[in-house]
């Protein structure tokens, strides 16, 4: 009797330990070390300059290729929008940005800041649950700059650049949306160069940098003077490497989290150095290939430091890429010109809503989690970061938070599951135009690109339909407009897109459990 009670026991043990295990597969994964997370996101990388989602890519890509060797690819990724500011808005808010004050378009250099006050972060998140935050590169989220009269300087305000006292402290920066520490710029290109540590600039245009160390917070003085476009990317990747050794110095170790908005590969298309023609298919290829060494010299400094075997590491874009071929010449097609095809097989590019315009290249790597080698088509977006982030630290975000934001851990870490994990995905694009997605039916609320290959708004002409219809799965290349054919379908995903505005949110609440398969 007592050995079939130790059995008994035993075998209820395993079971509960089994249960246990899968569940902590899939949830906050709190019985372990919480991993370091760090966000790579490339700027105007398309889903085909990586040569691990288009092998005929003309840009050498060894360090992406190999991250995804050792990670997951996944292929059907999606940015939040088709341009630059409303993506990192939703990355780091959980929140399509349309539904705050920008409608369209971008941000300019001047304006003020677009997230909120109070809206939880994913930095903050994760401050709460005892991380170290930093944010390197592009900001473009908008601060606001005090003038010489000591007064905020409003954005719409005339000679702006030469009004701001550069001296004084940037106000609503990301230090105050919850990052600890930040290194970067305003965004790629302004009035008057700018860089920043944390609330102060360091230096503006060609004036030497405000402070006199031999270096700059880890950056030889060799890199920042003379200041130029081109020295933005190479100035972050020392700032983060150094950082990172920083981190494997510390003892004890804290988790951290890094979010490194890199600059390339925007326009201006300046390569740096001996990047300059390394390809032989122009200035685009060469930035890509530049991009790809950062991002190279960032997986070795976490080698180095012994942080690999517990780092999330997340790699993708902000937008499709707007093909340009080279410097002084942007309205040549990289395409007709060198052959390369920056966003692979599907049409359009930056700005669109055709899947060009917001499909991107998406990896993920943590190893002895993430399967590696692998590739995922599950539908995702980058706005899912937050509610990812919140299941990965074993928290649930409020209802006021992440309103659009879904927890895509599974398919991070390879947990068949029953259903999609997102019922719908809305894109958004450089005019304000909308299009949802829901399995592979794709409605587009207009005429045209939505854009900057068409005019803002297409009209209709008599008796021509108001929107697009494609079926992804037969039609990926979205050609064949099936609008007029198939009102059904139009009408479902029209009325969905209407709930998900009028209610403030798509993400369901409370959140659902993934069930998983049997």
């Amino acid at each position: 009797m007592r050995t079939r009670w130790i059995a008994l026991v035993l075998g209820l043990t395993a079971v509960l330990t089994a249960s246990a295990s899968a569940r902590d597969t899939t949830t906050g994964l709190a019985a372990g070390t919480p991993p370091n997370i760090i966000v790579l996101l490339a700027d105007d990388m398309g889903f085909g300059d990586p040569r691990c989602f288009n092998p005929d890519s003309k840009a050498l890509t060894p360090h992406m290729d190999r991250l995804a060797r050792e990670g997951r690819r996944f292929i059907d990724a999606h940015s939040p929008s088709s341009v630059c500011s409303p993506t990192r808005y939703a990355l780091l808010t959980g929140r399509y940005a349309w539904r705050s004050r920008l409608k369209r378009g971008v941000l300019k250099p001047w304006d003020p800041a677009l997230i909120e006050p109070g809206r939880l972060t994913l930095p903050a998140l994760l401050k709460r649950h005892g991380y170290a935050t930093a944010a390197f590169g592009k900001w473009h989220l908008g601060w606001t700059w005090t003038g010489l009269d000591g007064k905020p300087l409003a954005a719409e305000e005339n000679d702006f650049p030469r009004r701001v006292d550069f001296t004084r402290p940037i106000l609503e920066g990301p230090t105050t949306r919850g990052f600890d520490d930040f290194f970067g710029m305003v965004g790629n290109t302004v009035a008057s160069p700018c860089l920043l540590e944390n609330d102060r600039p360091l230096f503006t245009g060609a004036s030497p940098p405000l402070n006199e160390p031999p270096d700059i917070a880890g950056v030889p003085r060799a890199l920042l003077e003379p200041w130029e476009e081109r020295n933005s990317l190479p100035v972050l990747t020392e700032k983060v490497t150094w950082y990172l050794d920083q981190q494997g110095a510390e003892a004890p170790r804290r988790p951290f989290f890094v979010y490194f908005a890199m600059t390339a590969p925007h326009a201006p298309l300046i390569p740096y150095g001996r990047f300059r023609g390394l390809t032989a298919h122009g200035d685009e290829c060469d930035l890509v290939s530049q991009l790809d060494d950062t991002v190279g010299r960032v997986l070795d400094a976490i080698e180095r430091n012994g942080l690999a075997d517990n780092t999330l590491v997340l790699l993708s874009s902000d937008n499709g890429s707007p093909g340009f071929a080279d410097e002084g010449a942007p309205t040549a097609s990289v395409i007709a010109r060198y052959g390369h095809h920056p966003n692979g097989p599907w049409r359009g590019m930056k700005g669109d809503a055709h899947e060009g315009g917001h499909r991107v290249p998406l990896i993920a790597r943590w190893p002895g989690r993430v399967p590696p080698g692998t590739t995922s088509d599950e539908t995702v977006c980058l706005v899912d970061l937050l509610a990812t982030c919140a299941a990965l630290v074993g928290d649930r975000l409020p209802e006021e938070a992440g309103e659009d934001s879904h927890d895509i851990l599974p398919a991070l870490l390879g947990v068949p599951h029953k259903t999609p994990i997102r019922e719908a995905t809305v894109h958004h694009t450089l005019t304000g135009m909308f299009a949802i997605r829901q399995g592979d039916w794709k409605l587009i609320l207009g005429r045209g690109s939505g854009g900057f290959t068409l005019p803002q708004d297409v009209p209709s002409k008599p008796g021509e339909p108001a929107g697009q219809l494609y079926h992804l799965k037969d039609d990926p290349k979205e050609t064949n407009d099936l609008y007029t054919q198939r009102p059904e379908i139009v009408t479902r995903l029209t009325t969905l897109l209407e709930t998900y505005q009028r209610t403030g949110r798509s993400a369901p609440w409370p959140p659902r459990p993934q069930a998983p398969s049997r």
